[in-house]
């Protein structure tokens, strides 16, 4: 059982502001309710749309819902509010609670568990589930006592587990920018800062929700929060990069990148698409290969991934030939570059995670012979360029209707590149794609978009493009 005191929230009003659908606010009320707290659920969608995470709260006692708007009184009335990350922070009804938290800072606040925190622009669900996989793996084989948990970002509340963890296990939290935010300068009673993680792990930074934010330096400044409250004890692991080296404030950095780096400096880097990646914790020590040349992810950019999640896994001990073992059976996961289905000798992928140009961009350099690719989405105020430079290596270009598709099209007119569409449906999509394809290809969903209009959100996306393609394409 946590180890936090029962009970804790016993009587006070307590107002869940977004209920969402990635679990984080229906957690959020169970674990609330099992604490005593009288609750009320606001969301600004309507029954219909949130019946995913009504059903789960379904049995935890007496709730107030109030769906399809916000009423000030309530925000007015609460002793506290659990803000959605989805929520701007900016809201005026935030700025009338007495008192803001989140699912994360919730429990943050009870966790007893040594923690690893996974942030980055793209790569940090892969990292975090590959930080999962090895310290369970580490587990089977005696090196670890205790369990490893993974949560956050990846759609799983870590308030699913809290009442579970003892001091001797591992939380592996990816954490997204608008989380980051969210816990800010947040302590604990006695001052120490409320996150404060053991390894702090960032994958790669790029240009990513300029819709929400006024820069790059501010959307990166709530991602530095990951290691604002480390100390000299724990461990930062990040690019080799400016962005990545912005975040050296605290803690021990461990820099990684693509080619050596300087003699003396403590780190990772790959030996080129073929080669291993090698690591030294110390500038006197001499490197270990953490990495092995073959992975069973595809992509380089996964290789860097995997480099990033070894460092960390070195620093908390585990020795280098168990790393490397576990990250070379790694398979990956759901939506990152997902192969789900074979028919007709064509390989179908799932990389519906990709919202952002650059992802696209490596999710068709991942593949050779080229993959046909099924792109385009809602607009996130990104460049597109990484889009058009995939769309001149594909097989084919297949997009779906969005805001997004709506700006990329004329910059592919103007390069002379071929694109079908845009289609209003996934089902449309699939069929054009096949047209032309046949046994070795590949074909990708990779969107390089976001999922709004379309889809509830990029899981859903593609959880409805694998129905699609096992409905339409037939047994595997």
């Amino acid at each position: 059982m946590g180890k936090g005191p029962k009970n804790k929230y016993s009587g006070l009003k307590v107002l869940i502001m977004g209920l969402g659908l990635h679990g984080g606010g229906a957690e959020a009320a169970r674990y609330l309710a099992r604490e005593g707290a009288e609750l009320t659920v606001t969301d600004l969608r309507d029954e219909k749309t949130l019946a995913p995470s009504l059903e789960k709260l379904q049995g935890i006692g007496a709730v107030r819902y109030v769906l399809g708007r916000h009423d000030m009184a309530d925000f007015e009335r609460a002793d506290m509010v659990i803000k959605n990350p989805g929520v701007r922070p900016d809201s005026p009804f935030l700025r009338a609670a007495k008192r803001v938290e989140t699912d994360i800072s919730l429990f943050l606040a009870g966790c007893p568990a040594r923690l690893i925190a996974v942030t980055g622009s793209k790569g940090k669900s892969s990292a975090a589930s590959a930080l999962d996989w090895a310290l369970g793996e580490a587990r089977k084989g005696g090196f670890l006592p205790g369990r490893t948990f993974l949560g956050g970002n990846i759609t799983r509340s870590p308030l699913v587990f809290l009442e579970d963890l003892e001091p001797g296990d591992d939380v592996v939290l990816e954490l997204s920018s608008w989380q980051l935010g969210d816990l800010g300068e947040k302590t604990r009673p006695g001052g120490e800062a409320l996150l404060k993680p053991r390894a702090a792990v960032v994958t790669a930074i790029m240009a990513d929700h300029q819709d929400r934010y006024g820069s790059m330096e501010d959307y990166v400044a709530d991602k530095r929060i990951i290691a604002a409250g480390q100390g000299p004890e724990d461990v930062l692991v990040a690019p080799d990069d400016p962005w990545g080296r912005s975040f050296i404030r605290k803690g021990r950095p461990l820099v990684y990148a693509e080619e050596p780096l300087p003699e003396g400096t403590a780190g990772g880097w790959l030996t080129g698409k073929d080669g291993p990646g090698l690591a030294r914790l110390t500038r006197e020590t001499p490197p270990v290969e953490v990495v092995p040349p073959r992975l069973l992810l595809p992509g380089y950019h996964q290789k860097k991934n995997l480099l990033a999640a070894a460092l960390a896994l070195l620093d908390l001990g585990l020795p280098p030939e168990t790393i490397r073992e576990a990250l070379g059976a790694f398979r990956g996961m759901e939506h990152r570059l997902e192969f789900f289905h074979e028919a007709g000798g064509i390989r179908f992928y799932n990389d519906t995670a990709a919202t952002i140009p650059e992802a696209a961009e490596a999710a068709a350099e991942a593949f050779d012979p080229p993959p046909v690719l099924i792109a385009g989405g809602a607009d996130k105020a990104l460049d597109f360029a990484p889009l058009v430079r995939a769309a001149a290596r594909v097989k084919a270009l297949v997009l779906l209707a969005g805001t997004g598709t709506d700006r990329l099209r004329p910059l592919l007119d103007q390069a002379g590149l071929v694109y079908r569409g845009p289609f209003n449906s996934l089902e449309e999509a699939l069929r054009s794609s096949l047209e032309g394809a046949g046994p070795g290809d590949r074909v990708i969903l990779s969107p390089g978009c976001a999922s709004f209009g379309m889809f509830l959100n990029e899981f859903d996306r593609g959880r409805r493009w694998k129905e699609a393609v096992r409905r339409l394409c037939g047994a595997g």
